[in-house]
């Protein structure tokens, strides 16, 4: 499969709409950002083949000297996230223009979403890996606490990766091989299938799938 570039955008929030059969369809609203194309790298200066792409216009202020650098003297607008994708050739971008949220999306193409999802802080083992809880009777005093993390004869020791309570979330996530709905290029909205990581109005990188198994 030929390598493709994704976009950048936030996440707007769910609903849902009708298709042709009359069907309920939970969505998921993306807004796209600018995605203009700030840098391209190639074999012959680089090693590799790939375009860089920055998502939102943003204040000067929030950007750092080096990155203010660059797209200044490119006579860009200050943008950011800057996100690199790696591409089979660079003929086909041109520094400082738009991608083209039609061009890269279809209706019925499968795309991974990636996003940072929603932080639950510190939480325990039922709700953090759905672990089982003792009885709820009055005698009982095991009720959703850990229990044993390991005997101490053998193996004598706590293993690594044991799942325990701590930091839920947060994390940087990604939701594979689901359906664009819709795509409205003069909005810069796509409209996924399902749920994506994240919460409301945060950043989002929407891409071709990669997946080439179990169907």
């Amino acid at each position: 499969m030929k390598n493709t570039p994704g976009m950048l955008g936030k996440k707007v929030g769910m609903t849902q709409i009708f298709d042709a059969d009359g069907q309920a369809v939970p969505v998921t609203v993306v807004q796209l950002g600018e995605n203009i194309v700030t840098e391209t790298r190639t074999k012959e200066n680089n090693g590799y083949t790939a375009v860089q792409i920055g998502g939102f216009v943003v204040k000067e202020k929030r950007l750092n000297k080096p990155e203010r650098g660059v797209l200044t003297k490119r006579e860009l607008p200050m943008l950011r996230p800057l996100k690199e994708f790696r591409v089979d050739d660079t003929k086909a971008y041109t520094v400082g223009e738009p991608l083209k949220a039609d061009e890269l999306f279809k209706p019925g193409m499968l795309v991974d979403v990636q996003g940072k999802t929603i932080g639950k802080g510190f939480q325990g083992t039922i709700k953090r890996y759905n672990a089982g809880r003792g009885p709820m009777a009055h005698g009982s005093k095991f009720h959703r606490s850990m229990g044993s993390i390991g005997p101490g004869t053998t193996p004598g020791r706590v293993f690594k990766g044991i799942h325990m309570p701590g930091q839920m979330g947060n994390v940087v996530a990604t939701v594979r091989k689901l359906t664009v709905v819709q795509v409205d290029p003069e909005k810069r909205l796509i409209l996924v299938r399902g749920a994506i990581p994240g919460c409301d109005g945060g950043t989002v990188l929407v891409s071709p799938s990669i997946t080439k198994w179990n169907g």
